[in-house]
C-alpha cells in the first residue's frame, strides 16, 4: 500500500500498487504531454525566429549583394568610359602625329622635288650650253674654249690662292709641253703643291674618236719634265662613259698622281690637293731647310770617326777598370752571403730558443712532481 498527500486539502490517503501505479502514469502522461507541447511550442517559436533572422540575414546580405554589385557595376562603367576616352585620346593623337608626319613627309617630298628640278634644270642648261658649244666650234677652238672655261673658273677663286700660279704651259721640252702650270707656295716661300693640267673635248663630228688613255703618257711625261707633283686630264672626251661622268677619276694605279676629270670638277679638285697639299707642308719646310744648309757629308763622317776612335780608346781602359771594381765586388757578395746565412742560422736558434720558454710555465715544471706541486700551491695560498 502507498499513501498519497493532496497538495491542495493535505489529506493523506492510502492506494494499492496497482492504483497508485496508474496514477502515477496518469500524472507523467500528463507532464509529458504538457512538456512535450511547451518544447514543440519553443521549439516552433525558435524556428520561426531563426527563419525570420534568416530571412532578415537573406535580405540584408542581399541588400549588400546588391550594392556591391552596383558599385562594381558603377566601376566597370567608369573604367569603361575611362578607356574609351583614352582610346580617342590615342586614336586623336595618333592622326595628329599621323597629320604631322604625312606634313613633313609631303614638305620634304616638296622640297625633294624642287632640288631635283633645280638641278635638273641646271644639268639641262650645262648640257645645251657645252652642245652649242660643240656646234659652234671647230675641233681646235673647242679645246681653246674649255682652257679658257678652266682659266675664267680659277680667276673666280683667285682670292682664295693669293700666291698661286696659274699660266699657259708655254715652255716646250723635248718637243711636248702640257696646257697649264698650276702652283702654290706657303706665305714663307715654300712651294707645297704642283698640278699640270692638260683639256681635251672634240666635236660630235670629229670622224676619229678619242679616247682619255690616249693622252695619259704624254701628260704623266711633261708632269715630269716640268717638276710637277700631280697631273689632272680635264676632258670632255667619251661623253657617255658613266666612270667619267661619275666624278673625280684616280689614275694611280697608271700613273703616279694622276686624276681624270669633267670640266665642273676643275676648282673642287684644286681645292682638294691644296688642301691634302697643305698637311705635309711642315715636312716640305724642314727639307727644304736641309737643302738650304748644304751640309757637309764628308767633313761630318770624319770628325764622326776621329771622335768613336777615341771614344773608343776610353771604352776600352774604361772598360778594364770597370773589369776590376767587378772581381771585387763579386768577392765582397760572396762573403757578405756567407755573412747572412751566419746571421740566418744564429736567428733561427734565437727564434726556437724563444718558442721553447714561451712554452715554460708552473703547470709544465711541476708536473708529476707532488712536492713542488704542494710548495707553489702554499706560495699561491699565501
Amino acid at each position: 500500500m502507498k499513501e498519497l498527500k493532496c497538495p491542495h486539502c493535505g489529506n493523506v490517503f492510502t492506494v494499492d500498487e496497482s492504483d497508485y501505479a496508474a496514477l502515477l502514469g496518469q500524472v507523467k502522461n500528463a507532464e509529458f504531454e504538457s512538456e512535450l507541447a511547451r518544447r514543440v511550442h519553443e521549439l516552433e517559436q525558435n524556428q520561426q525566429a531563426r527563419v525570420q533572422a534568416q530571412q532578415a540575414a537573406d535580405k540584408a546580405q542581399m541588400a549588400a549583394e546588391k550594392a556591391q554589385t552596383q558599385l562594381q557595376l558603377q566601376t566597370l562603367q567608369a573604367q569603361l568610359q575611362q578607356a574609351e576616352q583614352q582610346k580617342q585620346l590615342a586614336v586623336a593623337q595618333v592622326r595628329q602625329r599621323a597629320t604631322e608626319e604625312y606634313m613633313k613627309k609631303d614638305q620634304e617630298l616638296a622640297m625633294l622635288r624642287t632640288q631635283m628640278e633645280e638641278q635638273t634644270k641646271a644639268l639641262q642648261e650645262q648640257v645645251a650650253y657645252y652642245k652649242d658649244m660643240k656646234l659652234r666650234l671647230s675641233t681646235k677652238m673647242v679645246g681653246e674654249t674649255l682652257e679658257q672655261h678652266c682659266a675664267t673658273e680659277f680667276a673666280r677663286i683667285r682670292p682664295l690662292f693669293p700666291n698661286a700660279y696659274f699660266e699657259k704651259d708655254n715652255e716646250v721640252v723635248e718637243g711636248t709641253k702640257g696646257d697649264f702650270v698650276f702652283r702654290d707656295t706657303s706665305d714663307d716661300g715654300v712651294e707645297y703643291v704642283s698640278i699640270m693640267f692638260e683639256m681635251k673635248n672634240e666635236n660630235d663630228e670629229t670622224a676619229t674618236k678619242h679616247k682619255n688613255e690616249d693622252f695619259l703618257a704624254k701628260l704623266d711625261a711633261d708632269r715630269k719634265k716640268k717638276n710637277c707633283e700631280y697631273a689632272v686630264l680635264v676632258s670632255m672626251l667619251e661623253p657617255n662613259s658613266e666612270l667619267y661622268n661619275g666624278g673625280i677619276v684616280d689614275m694611280s694605279h697608271r700613273f703616279e698622281k694622276m686624276y681624270v676629270i669633267r670640266p665642273q670638277f676643275f676648282v673642287p679638285l684644286i681645292t682638294l690637293l691644296c688642301q691634302t697639299s697643305r698637311k705635309s707642308l711642315d715636312a716640305k719646310r724642314e727639307l727644304a731647310l736641309v737643302k738650304a744648309q748644304q751640309v757637309d757629308v764628308t767633313n761630318f763622317e770624319e770628325k764622326l770617326t776621329a771622335f768613336k776612335d777615341a771614344f773608343g780608346r776610353n771604352v776600352r781602359l774604361a772598360n778594364e777598370r770597370f773589369q776590376d771594381a767587378i772581381d771585387e765586388i763579386d768577392k765582397t757578395i760572396a762573403h757578405l752571403t756567407k755573412v747572412r746565412e751566419n746571421l740566418v742560422k744564429s736567428g733561427d736558434n734565437l727564434n726556437a730558443a724563444d718558442k721553447k720558454l714561451q712554452d715554460v710555465s708552473v703547470k709544465r715544471l711541476t708536473y708529476k712532481n707532488p712536492t713542488m706541486q704542494a710548495k707553489f700551491d702554499e706560495a699561491a695560498k699565501k
